[in-house]
């Protein structure tokens, strides 16, 4: 690998590239340290993390390549059982990269973006996929989707970590995450994210989403543009005889799942310039009226799935089974909903029973409930809401909503501060929501017997009280509602029907209803049985009863460039009953010719 640090040029198109914050850091890489693998290749990426030769002190190569690596860990379903093709062929695909951070106009802390230009790059039917990470990954959050679709095919990709990411901030060293993913002092170099001051706790770890007083959900659609203007720019650095890279002569397709399929759908409503020519979005974490924004059922699955999970209707969802702790921490929240006065049931099969039927009520479906079984094995919803609650409520450095800090922990799970090697992979390794890679959440309201239940009946009340706090974190998410593409722009939703992170009837299903009902060029493809995560068809029960969804991201950005490039309609909306089977073969997966 060899880098250079320039100045980002000036352009006919982008002569005003003013959101960059600092130089553009140029990166070649060749077929042993390619764009799509980091020359790692199927089995190196599904095989154990790249090590360090100096675990403390890792170069700004091994950084990348295990970030690359465990980015597509994170996402994609690698096992060696699944086909070979589900994710295209990832064959090696040398060329540059540009990295910079950037920021929002407005706003206090910079988001990271990267473009990948392959040496193939199409000349002829220039195209640009602008790709902005799923959930709160890194930049490289997105690679597994808009990178194994685009490069391959010669276009370029280019990403941003929309200012989530897990750039965490230690302050026990002092120290932040540098544009090349390595560890740096404070005040030494420009980082990823450092707070306005200084946190609470000698152990406190930072993270940007929670700490940086930005609502960065609200600036996820500029966060994306912003990424379009700078992958146009990167292509004339790259190509300058072939300049300007505009709209006009580039096609530019914004794709992403989750979050990042949020964004999108965001970046599509507020499309001034009409730098899109396209959209495609996954699973989308989007909010419009009618439906019900994230923090909103994430703490209530918080409070009230544990006792759920009891019900006989769990007996066949992953992960529902099997574990003594989750079964107890099910019968102590049936036991305090009862308490409360928020759960009727004289004994704890009748509590369950209520607790699944007060969840039906409020609109969530039994294929959804049954795959959301898993992000609460995981803890997944207590970890969402802390996040997001800070994230909302833009208390920056102050203390976080309702007790709760992160800080680094010990094997016991006691706060320690965290070595140099612990440190120097949270940046390739981490989802940017803790806990995780040693960084834990402090809860200092915790009790027994139901530990985590003073801290959620808090979490919950922020969206259903009415004091100042609650107001607040409401108005920041009633900031990130989302809105409807502009006229004529083509848009292709892609969710599975068991969706338990995000279910579609609380996010697509409303979007798709205001879109029709506007006659915009919006069609939908809702796949059954297909959940959250394609990672977690690698575990125990999952791929015997789901199918992957990100291949038919991949058939919806086949459709959406046929559209573009060569005359053809739109595909028509569409309900896909695929067959879960190992491998997942076309035939399964019946996707849309």
């Amino acid at each position: 690998m060899r880098f250079s640090v320039r100045a980002a040029p000036a352009t006919e198109f982008n002569a005003q590239l003013d959101f960059l914050v600092s130089p553009v850091r140029e990166t070649r890489h060749d077929a042993g340290d390619d764009l799509l693998t980091a020359g790692l290749g199927r089995a190196g990426l599904r095989g154990a993390p790249v090590a360090f030769i100096h675990p403390a002190q890792p170069t700004p190569g091994e950084v990348r390549r295990r970030a690359i690596q465990m980015s597509w860990k994170g996402i994609a379903w690698l096992q060696a059982h699944a086909a070979a093709d589900t994710y295209g062929t990832l064959a090696p695909v040398p060329g540059r990269e540009y990295g910079a951070f950037a920021r929002a106009p407005g706003v206090h802390d910079t988001h990271r973006v990267l473009a990948q230009i392959p040496d193939h790059f199409d000349h002829r039917a220039r195209c640009l996929l602008v790709a902005p990470a799923s959930g709160s990954r890194g930049v490289y959050g997105a690679i597994a989707v808009a990178g194994a679709w685009g490069l391959p095919r010669g276009c370029a990709v280019v990403y941003t970590d929309k200012a989530g990411g897990s750039g965490y901030f230690d302050s026990a060293s002092n120290t932040g995450v540098a544009l090349d993913g390595t560890r740096a002092q404070a005040g030494s170099t420009p980082l990823e994210f450092e707070p306005g001051s200084p946190l609470a706790g000698r152990d406190a770890v930072g993270v940007k989403q929670a700490h940086s007083a930005d609502n960065t959900e609200a600036d996820w659609g500029r966060h994306t543009l912003q990424a379009a203007r700078f992958g146009l720019a990167m292509l004339e650095r790259a190509f300058p005889a072939e300049a300007p890279f505009t709209p006009h002569n580039t096609r530019i397709i914004a794709v992403g799942i989750s979050n990042g399929g949020g964004a999108v759908l965001q970046a599509a409503a507020s499309d001034d310039l009409r730098l899109l020519s396209g959209v495609v979005a996954g699973e989308p974490n989007i909010h419009v009226e009618g439906g019900r924004p994230l923090y909103d059922y994430a703490t209530e699955a918080a409070l009230w799935l544990p006792c759920a999970l009891l019900d006989p209707h769990f007996d066949s969802a992953p992960g529902a089974r099997g574990n003594a702790l989750l079964t107890a921490s099910g019968a102590a929240r049936c036991a305090t909903l009862k308490a409360q006065g928020r759960l009727a049931g004289s004994s704890l099969p009748e509590q369950a029973r209520n607790a699944w039927e007060y969840l039906r009520a409020q609109g969530w479906s039994e294929g959804a409930l049954r795959s959301a079984a898993i992000c609460t094995a995981f803890d997944l919803w207590r970890s969402v809401a802390v996040l997001y609650a800070a994230a909302y409520a833009r208390g920056g450095s102050a203390p976080m909503p309702c007790g709760y800090h992160y800080a680094a922990l010990d094997g016991h799970g006691q706060p320690t501060p965290a070595t140099a090697s612990v440190r120097a992979q949270w940046w390739p390794d981490a989802a940017g929501v803790p806990p995780g890679n040693g960084v834990g959440i402090i809860d200092t309201r915790q009790s027994p017997p139901d530990l985590h239940a003073p801290g959620l009946v808090c979490l919950r009340a922020l969206w259903t009280g009415a004091d100042a706090l609650a107001q607040r974190l409401r108005a920041g998410v009633a900031a990130t509602r989302g809105g409807m593409p502009r006229a004529g722009l083509p848009v292709l939703l892609v969710h599975g029907a068991e969706d338990g992170l995000i279910p579609a009837a609380f996010s697509s299903a409303p979007y798709m209803a205001a879109a029709r009902a506007a006659g915009l060029p919006v069609r939908e493809w809702r796949v059954s049985p297909a959940q959250h995560f394609d990672a977690f068809l690698a575990l125990p029960g999952f791929a015997q009863q789901y199918v992957p969804l990100v291949p038919y991201v991949h058939a919806a950005l086949d459709a959406l460039w046929a559209h573009l490039a060569q005359g053809k309609a739109l595909p028509d909306d569409a309900e896909i009953r695929a067959v879960p089977g190992l491998p997942p073969t076309p035939a399964n997966l019946r996707l849309p010719q």
